[in-house]
């Protein structure tokens, strides 16, 4: 009997990672597309390539803060339900993208989504850690982190794809398709029975649970390394995702003259980012995670200085050397969270990646600004600005360090 229940245990475990992976595909395919569609959603809501980034820039501004309702929210109801809830709404809501008439239905309808896509990267997680076995967390935790990277990837692509072959309804309609696939799949998957979160007997008003909920975010921005963390992140997304925006618009145009599909190809240099993400573990535990922010920090300087080469080849290899700087970055970033927070640990991370998506929010306007003064030349401009602030919370993360390591001697 306890042979068989260890064998449904595993079962029920391999099948949570599994939907969950394919939920993080369907969330990155559905965030990410509309990056790859840029220059056609331009041409068809008739506005500029530089106001159509604003697309993926209210997403990821709404998503930011929904990942703090959800966090609070699945402490209180349990994960399964918030899950499959906001994924067949998300699924329903491509249905709106098909009728959209202007550019600003369009922008709504991207506002809501980014509420119902927060859901699964809230939660993911915090399922793992209290569903799994610890001997299916490492496996669980990095094959989920290869499908968030697989998932941005192949929606970037397939967005290009659609781009240059299929007209907007056609587009969005394909892409209810796959979303729907892809719900049924990850709800059919997801085992039926879950840990709930353990039932307070002592009745506690709604307003002290608020102020438990707030206490346990403010307990985290009141800690100045977390702050510089968080900062540390949003800076180099706010950068690195609003580059790969501009950058399709600038070798569309001459000399370069590429088409929409090939333009998004620039999109797998992500690749070296996948494979960085991937060694990080193992780096951060020989070295640290101050000297691999620093080398990170170079990585991102020198990747994007070389796209002010006047060549294809220097773009390309540029991207591939910032990629892996900024997922270098974030992994880093990570891992600090993860070890600094000892209490409220699921606060701790939704704040980060808050953080993390605000600053793609941000950067999408704040590098427009710099497209239109100088085009690309002016969006390098914009971006060694935000690396020169990148450079100033790294340092100030390692002096806050270097006084631990002192105290710590000193005692």
């Amino acid at each position: 009997m306890t042979e068989l229940s260890q064998t449904y245990r595993s079962h029920a475990q391999t099948r949570l990672i599994w939907a969950l992976c394919i939920a993080s595909m369907v969330i990155y395919i559905n965030l990410y597309t509309v990056q790859g569609m840029l220059p056609s959603i331009a041409e068809h809501f008739d506005v500029s390539g530089a106001q159509a980034t604003l697309v993926l820039s209210v997403t990821s501004f709404t998503l930011a803060f929904s990942l703090l309702f959800y966090a609070v929210l699945s402490d209180r109801i349990g994960r399964l339900a918030p899950i499959v809830v906001s994924l067949w709404l998300l699924a329903a809501s491509n249905i709106l993208l098909i009728f959209a008439q202007t550019f600003d239905d369009l922008l709504w309808v991207r506002l809501l989504q980014g509420i119902l896509l927060a859901a699964v990267p809230a939660i993911s997680m915090a399922y793992f850690k209290e569903q799994l076995a610890p001997s299916f967390m490492l496996k669980a935790a990095a094959v989920y982190i290869m499908a968030n990277s697989m998932g941005g990837i192949a929606g970037r692509i397939f967005g290009g794809l659609m781009a240059q072959n299929l007209s907007w309804q056609s587009s969005m309609g394909l892409i209810f398709l796959v979303t729907l696939m892809g719900v049924a799949l990850v709800t059919y998957l997801l085992p039926r029975k879950e840990i709930k979160p353990p039932v307070v007997k002592q009745k506690v008003s709604l307003m002290h649970k608020v102020k438990q909920d707030i206490d346990g975010f403010m307990f985290h921005l009141s800690d100045s390394q977390m702050r510089l963390a968080y900062a540390i992140g949003g800076l180099a997304f706010m950068m690195m995702v609003n580059q790969f925006s501009f950058i399709q618009l600038h070798i569309m145009a001459e000399p370069y003259g590429l088409s929409r599909f090939n333009a998004t190809l620039i999109f797998l240099c992500y690749s070296s980012g996948t494979f960085a993400s991937y060694l990080s573990a193992k780096w951060i535990m020989r070295y640290g995670s101050m000297p691999l922010f620093r080398v990170a920090l170079c990585l991102m300087v020198a990747g994007t200085l070389l796209t002010l080469v006047d060549t294809l080849t220097a773009i390309v290899v540029g991207f591939l050397i910032s990629a892996c700087g900024f997922f270098l970055t974030h992994s880093c970033c990570n891992s600090f969270v993860a070890i600094r927070a000892t209490s409220h640990r699921a606060k701790a991370t939704s704040l980060y990646l808050c953080c993390y998506y605000l600053g793609a929010s941000l950067g999408g306007p704040y590098l427009m600004l710099f497209w239109h003064e100088a085009e690309w030349n002016g969006v390098v401009v914009g971006s060694m600005s935000l690396l020169t602030l990148l450079l100033v919370a790294i340092w100030r993360l390692g002096i806050h360090q270097q006084q631990v390591i002192d105290v710590s001697k000193a005692s």
